[in-house]
């Protein structure tokens, strides 16, 4: 029995780890994506200058996004 609880304890324990992760990479995506590219609406709308700065701010949020990613894969196969 005891082994039985240990198994469905580290269960657990494993998808509370992979939803948490999961919930990290959602927040590290979206945010970058959300501030940018509505900083870049804002700004192109302020400008006059229609796709410049949405692209230029999406851009960045990939970019970031994806070192963000990268920073926390590392961390993790480390």
């Amino acid at each position: 029995m005891q082994k039985e609880t240990k198994n469905q304890e580290k269960k657990k324990s494993n998808v509370f780890a992979s939803l948490s992760l999961a919930w990290e990479l959602g927040y590290t995506i979206a945010l970058p994506i959300a501030i940018l590219g509505f900083g870049g609406a804002y700004a192109d709308k302020r400008l006059g200058t229609v796709p410049l700065f949405i692209l230029i701010g999406i851009a960045l949020a990939i970019i970031i996004s994806g070192i963000g990613i990268y920073r926390k894969v590392k961390n993790i196969v480390n």
